[in-house]
């Protein structure tokens, strides 16, 4: 991948390009196979006492299966299996919210997100929101939230969504598919245990591993790039592309994939994303496709701004055999298009990573619509 030689240091929303952010980290993180049997070891010191559960929202896919009676589900915890099919929304974070105040008087102790992305970012809205008065929906956009979250733990079953470290939980909301992002989002606590991932369909493993891979090409390629999130996006893209175009074992790809969605997750933090995801925000806003293959579907006719990227996705799909579905828009009304160029031109931080200031000057909503209209 190409990297452009002039570099502007800026953070998202920001409009000096010298004021620098201090963003957070995931201060705990454990990395290894079958260490998810740490969980309640990990868990326990954080306990308030017996009263105060720890709510655990967890992919359905996992209902009845050896993973679920594996969660150290102790005193008054609770368990609560959710839907992972539909892309999270601020309404389903309010109603978690308002059951988990209904049910228990006690503050909880905290909250544990077990799944893909879906379940990772509703873990971190959640935590947010029992700490914060008020909907989901008020805090999407850009360092709305003013308290702390309340202690959260990360624990993902695929990888390449860079959920488990980002400081952002994408959400869709009555008007829009926008982030919570805040220093009070990101996780207190990830544990990584690539045996989780054992037995992801292999076009769900594509599909979230390309999110991964357009995370960096996106990164790479942008203006708010930095030696931060240089340093991160490449080594993120060299394990993409052992992962994706080598010759890997399953437990070798499993490791690497997973270090590849962190390092991924920490450039885009200290960056932005571009082009792929302000359009895909429209596709999931309107039409309810799931990020990671609402990100392909887009990608596929980016040549001119990802020109190398686009090239080796090819190459990735052709050793994989993916074939991705058409005619999703053929169908789709004036004004059905005219929403989802409404969305994705609403992603300013992210126009301005991939084009920098007068980026109004390249993109118009005809060159939205022909995109679109591709797919």
């Amino acid at each position: 991948m190409e990297i452009k030689k002039e570099v502007k240091v800026k953070d998202a929303g920001r409009n000096n390009p010298l004021e620098y952010k201090n963003f957070p980290m995931v201060p705990r993180v454990v990395f290894g196979k079958g260490s998810f049997v740490q969980l309640g070891e990990i868990l326990m010191p954080k306990r308030k006492h017996s009263e105060a559960p720890f709510i655990f929202l967890v992919d359905d896919v996992f209902e009845n299966q050896e993973l679920a009676a594996k969660i150290p589900c102790i005193f008054s915890d609770k368990i609560i299996f959710i839907s992972a099919e539909e892309e999270p929304k601020t309404h389903q974070v309010d109603a978690i919210v308002d059951l988990i105040r209904s049910e228990f008087a006690e503050e909880p102790s905290g909250i544990v997100g077990i799944g893909g992305g879906t379940l990772l970012d509703l873990s971190k809205a959640v935590a947010i929101l029992l700490n914060n008065k008020g909907g989901a929906a008020d805090y999407q956009g850009w360092d709305l939230v003013t308290q702390p979250s309340l202690y959260h733990v990360g624990v993902p079953t695929i990888s390449g969504t860079g959920a488990e470290v980002s400081r952002t939980t994408v959400l869709l909301g009555p008007e829009r598919k926008l982030g919570i992002n805040s220093d009070f989002t990101t996780f207190d606590q990830v544990l990584l245990d690539p045996d989780l991932t054992i037995g992801v369909p292999k076009d769900q493993w594509f599909y979230t591993g390309m999110d991964c891979y357009i995370h960096c090409v996106e990164s790479l390629t942008g203006t708010y790039l930095n030696a931060f999130s240089q340093s991160y996006g490449e080594k993120s893209l060299d394990l993409c592309k052992e992962v994706f175009l080598g010759d890997l074992n399953d437990e070798e790809a499993r490791d690497k994939l997973m270090m590849a969605s962190w390092h991924g997750g920490m450039s885009i933090a200290y960056s932005q994303v571009g082009v792929a995801h302000a359009l895909s925000y429209g596709l999931s806003y309107l039409l309810g496709i799931k990020h990671g293959i609402g990100n392909c579907l887009v990608f596929q006719y980016l040549e001119e701004f990802y020109p190398e990227g686009v090239v080796l996705f090819y190459k990735m799909m052709e050793k994989h055999n993916i074939v991705l579905p058409k005619g999703i828009c053929k169908d789709l009304s004036e004004e059905e298009f005219n929403t989802m160029i409404r969305v994705a031109m609403g992603m300013v931080p992210l126009w301005e990573n991939a084009l920098g200031e007068n980026w109004r000057d390249v993109i118009t909503e005809e060159k939205l619509r022909s995109i679109y209209q591709k797919i």
